[in-house]
């Protein structure tokens, strides 16, 4: 059966305050027995030795010296009479052999005054209560040593009276503050109690996961900083599983990430091998055909230029796997450098333009200026890319718009590459970045896209730390694709873009 601490502080308060009480009581008590004690032992003794002085007083005033016994005898019962007079006690004188020979009292015989008598005739002081009354009994000095003993009777009702008066007022005090110092101390304890019971709502709220937002008690005592404790425990138990399932989710996330790249791997490898098969079948069938028809110049013409395409489109296809390969394998060291990107651009262009004119394709190039933070081959690498794809994706006399500016307030510098072939599909939108996706197989192979070139483009320009998206709707009410390219501008081109502010 479990016991409240509130019942166990009351009960054990009662029993230390009656205890305490009990022991106090009872050491003022015996303090007050003694000192009446002590106070008529003192009373009496001085009684004695008056009635001592007084007899041998007598003796020496005789006319004619009689032994001690004759002279008791033949005086006692005056001197008796004298001395009671004189003291205002009852007293009794006896000789040696114990017989009275003078008393102001009625003689009592009992066994109990005959032996504290016999302790009086050894010299000896002797005394004992009976009811009210106190006898006692001392030597009878004489003059040549003891001669009898002196029998008085003591009062001490009233010191019985006193003792009984302070007992009872020791009962109701100690009764009026066992009662009052138990309310007192209950109230008291019962604060301890309330801040106990909360500390112990709030460990069962933790343990339920019910986590509290502050200390459960507010004191400045071990009880309060036990309370902050326990919220700071609670606090960081809460934070710590907070932890535990934010690291789960990763956990979850980083599992289905890798049971999509286990299944874009699966796809990559399927890409791979499909695309890898196209050339390779090309070229075995020209080598078969070659088998057969060895003489056959036209066939032989014919076999040398679409084996060579097929192998060039082949080793093009393996270098750009292995680049993207590596690319997602190994962080390659960018040599970052100050890029004035508007020249750079510019270059890229003129690369490119000879292919853009073969294919009767114009160039309109709109470039501001701005420097960027960037890998210089990385970059180049990016523009040659994305122009080669507005060359090979556009349409006979269309357009090539190259567009370029700086955003002081974003710190980006933002680059449009625009072709006006045809758009590509809303539905591709979401995969154009994929390795090995081509928005049209057949005019992918005509133009020996490997489907891979986007896909580096992505990677360099996250290596840069920029963002390549591809645009929605056209530019300029025109059909077309335009890719945008955002990098982040390098600090000194933020110190001249705000000076020529």
């Amino acid at each position: 059966m479990r016991v409240s601490i509130k019942l166990k502080f009351s009960v054990f308060l009662a029993a230390l305050l009656i205890l305490t009480v009990g022991v106090l009581s009872s050491l003022v008590l015996r303090g007050i027995e003694r000192n009446q004690q002590s106070q008529i032992e003192g009373i009496l003794s001085q009684q004695t030795r008056l009635v001592n002085l007084n007899v041998r007083q007598a003796y020496y005033t005789e006319a004619i010296r009689l032994e001690t016994d004759a002279f008791l005898k033949q005086n006692g019962r005056r001197l008796a009479q004298e001395l009671a007079n004189s003291t205002g006690l009852p007293i009794a004188l006896y000789d040696m052999n114990g017989t009275q020979v003078g008393s102001s009292i009625t003689p009592d015989e009992s066994l109990e005054i005959q032996e504290t008598l016999n302790y009086a005739l050894q010299n000896k002081i002797a005394y004992r209560e009976q009811g009210d009354t106190l006898l006692y009994a001392a030597p009878l000095d004489g003059p040549d040593g003891q001669m009898g003993a002196i029998w008085m009777q003591y009062s001490v009702q009233s010191y019985h009276e006193f003792y009984a008066r302070i007992l009872q007022l020791f009962l109701w005090a100690g009764i009026a503050v066992v009662v009052l110092s138990f309310i007192l101390g209950y109230l008291f304890y019962n604060r301890f109690a309330v801040a106990i019971t909360k500390l112990k709502k709030s460990a069962d709220s933790i343990r339920e996961g019910e986590y509290i937002s502050e200390s459960p008690v507010k004191r400045k005592d071990e009880l309060g900083e036990l309370g902050q404790g326990i919220y700071y425990m609670s606090t960081s138990i809460q934070q710590n599983i907070t932890g535990m399932h934010a690291e789960q989710q990763k956990l979850q996330l980083a599992i289905e990430k890798l049971q999509a790249l286990e299944q874009q791997q699966k796809q990559y490898i399927g890409n791979i091998s499909h695309e890898f098969k196209t050339p390779l079948t090309s070229i075995m069938a020209y080598v078969e055909l070659l088998d057969m028809y060895r003489d056959d110049p036209q066939l032989l013409e014919d076999a040398s230029s679409n084996i060579g395409k097929e192998t060039e489109r082949l080793y093009e296809m393996v270098e750009k796997v292995l680049h993207l390969s590596a690319l997602e394998k190994y962080d390659f060291e960018n040599q970052a450098e100050d890029v004035e990107v508007g020249a750079l651009l510019e270059d890229a262009c003129g690369r490119m333009r000879g292919k853009a004119e073969k294919f009767a394709l114009r160039m309109e190039l709109d470039i501001q200026p701005a420097v960027i933070r960037s890998d210089r081959e990385s970059l180049m690498h990016i523009f040659i890319n994305l122009l080669d794809n507005a060359i090979k994706y556009n349409v006979p006399g269309g357009i090539i718009r190259v567009q370029s500016e700086q955003r002081p307030q974003t710190r980006e510098a933002m680059i449009r590459i625009y072709n006006s072939g045809l758009p590509i599909p809303e539905e591709a939108r979401e995969k154009i970045f994929e390795p090995f996706y081509t928005v049209n197989k057949d005019r992918a192979r005509k133009t020996g896209g490997t489907g891979l070139g986007l896909s580096l483009v992505k990677q360099f320009v996250e290596k840069q730390g920029g963002t390549i998206t591809l645009l929605p709707g056209e530019m300029k009410n025109e059909e077309g694709t335009t890719f945008q390219l955002v990098l982040p501008l390098a600090d000194s081109s933020l110190q001249v873009g705000n000076k020529s502010e």
